[in-house]
């Protein structure tokens, strides 16, 4: 599995589906990222891509692991657009 290209794939899907916040970044919430039939198809490990991605400054959020239901209306900030 090539990481820096399922970033990047991340990193297209958060612009598709996330919206500009307050400070001007882009940003989604985790369920709507998780819930979405295109990322569960271009996605194995949606959590693992984006604790790569947030290792790497990509993105942001809080808490270390997501879990779906329970962190669903986490957002995800987009830091680099890549």
């Amino acid at each position: 599995m090539n990481v820096e290209h399922e970033v990047n794939l991340l990193v297209q899907e958060i612009k598709r589906l996330g919206a500009p916040n307050a400070d001007g970044q882009v940003s989604v919430k985790f369920g709507v990222l998780f819930n979405d039939d295109r990322c569960a198809n271009i996605f194995e490990a949606l959590v693992g891509t984006l604790k790569a991605a947030k290792r790497k400054k990509i993105v942001n959020y809080s808490g270390e692991l997501l879990l779906q239901g329970v962190h669903d209306n986490v957002d995800i900030v987009l830091l680099k657009d890549e």
